[in-house]
């Protein structure tokens, strides 16, 4: 007897234009920040956290620091800012691993739309949430007596800075978000990251009061680069270096940290 084969059929390709994807990625994206209204605990802890870094550091350490809340005020607000915009990227990572558990990125990725899409909505959303978190600490360090000496334009250009290397830093939350097992697991691997990196960087306090390894080593931290390109933007000194310096961090971040994510999210589903 002959055995009688029939031919492999190819699953059907879509292509995707453009204009088709970006319209698709922004349709995601407003999936993920719908989802607020629906758990309002989100949006609390994008605005408590950073109040409570604000209000804790200001008026605790401040006169022990700096000699006064005043003072101290104008050096931490930019440096909690940058710490909060790191931090507000775990988001990413907690959403994707969430998807991915629950099987939602799949039945995304199994939909005839582009490949892309599915991340892309997720990241978009996320960078949505930290404008909403500058402004909430931004607004807090005004009333607190915080100074913009370089009004409207150092804003908006701090923000756009910070939102670029949030960009960045967000690679490293989603393959944070791929390979952990399970939410949980998330907060335990990004907070290992993360807290060092931040608390050993001219956030709180300037790298000239630190001892020397622990010094040299606070002034070349991609947080501390960024802390001081946004204090010159908001509150006026040095900024073409800084800037120039947070950006090449971010393409270098960029460069070995999206690769991973991509391999281990295509391992992944």
């Amino acid at each position: 007897m002959t055995a009688i084969t029939s031919p492999r059929v190819k699953a059907p390709s879509v292509r995707v234009g453009p204009l088709s994807t970006l319209r698709q990625t922004m349709t995601l994206a407003w999936r993920s920040l719908v989802q607020i209204k629906h758990n309002p605990m989100e949006l609390l802890e994008l605005s408590l956290q950073p109040i409570m870094f604000v209000l804790l550091f200001v008026f605790v350490f401040g006169g022990a620091i700096a000699g006064s809340t005043e003072n101290y005020i104008q050096f931490a607000l930019p440096g909690i800012i940058v710490q909060n915009a790191v931090f507000a990227t775990l988001t990413t990572a907690i959403g994707l691993n969430t998807d991915i558990a629950k099987g939602v990125f799949d039945r995304l990725r199994s939909l005839p739309i582009a490949r892309t899409a599915p991340l892309a909505g997720r990241v978009i959303a996320d960078l949505t949430k930290q404008v909403w978190s500058i402004a909430i600490v931004l607004g807090l360090g005004m009333l607190l007596g915080f100074r913009l000496n370089n009004g409207p334009a150092g804003v908006l250009g701090a923000t756009a800075l910070l939102l670029v290397v949030a960009l960045a830093v967000s690679w490293v939350s989603v393959l944070i978000g791929v390979i952990a097992s399970e939410p949980e697991k998330v907060q335990i691997f990004a907070f290992v990251l993360l807290m060092p990196l931040t608390f050993t960087s001219n956030v709180f306090v300037p790298s000239a009061t630190m001892p020397g390894a622990l010094r040299a080593w606070a002034e070349i931290n991609p947080v501390s680069v960024l802390a001081d390109a946004v204090r010159g933007l908001l509150s006026g000194g040095p900024v073409a270096t800084p800037i120039l310096q947070s950006l090449l961090w971010a393409a270098a971040i960029t460069v070995v940290f999206a690769p991973l994510a991509i391999r281990a999210l295509r391992r992944k589903t």
